[in-house]
Parts: C-alpha cells; structure tokens; sequence
C-alpha cells in the first residue's frame, strides 16, 4: 500500500495524458472524411495500445483532404 502512495503523484499525470491523447485520437478519427485504412482499425489501435497508439494514428493514420 505504501508502494501505491509514493508512485501515485506520478502516475496520475501519465494516465491524464493517455486519456486526452485518446479522446482526442478519436474525435479526429470520428470527424476525418478519409483515413488511411479502415476507421474501425485505427480506432482498435488507438483504444488497445496504450500510449503509442494515438500517436500513430496521429503519424500514420491520418490523410491529409
């Protein structure tokens, strides 16, 4: 328990930035008229890997209109 109290303060700000990364990976997802490759698979790779995913969306995924 005393374990979780000391790395708690630093896990908070990482969880905070995985799930705005994540929320905002899927807005842009949701909005885009194109993607590279099908929605359904980037919105599987941006909720299932964890922190890297919205950034190859971000990278990879999106097609310029």
């Amino acid at each position: 328990m005393e374990l979780i109290k000391q790395y708690l303060p630093l896990l908070i700000p990482v969880v905070l930035i995985q799930l705005a990364l994540m929320i905002t990976a899927l807005v842009d997802l949701i909005r885009r008229a194109q993607t590279r490759g099908p929605k359904w698979v980037w919105a599987l790779v941006i909720v299932l890997v964890n922190f890297i995913g919205p950034i190859i969306y971000f990278v990879a995924g999106r097609k310029e209109e």
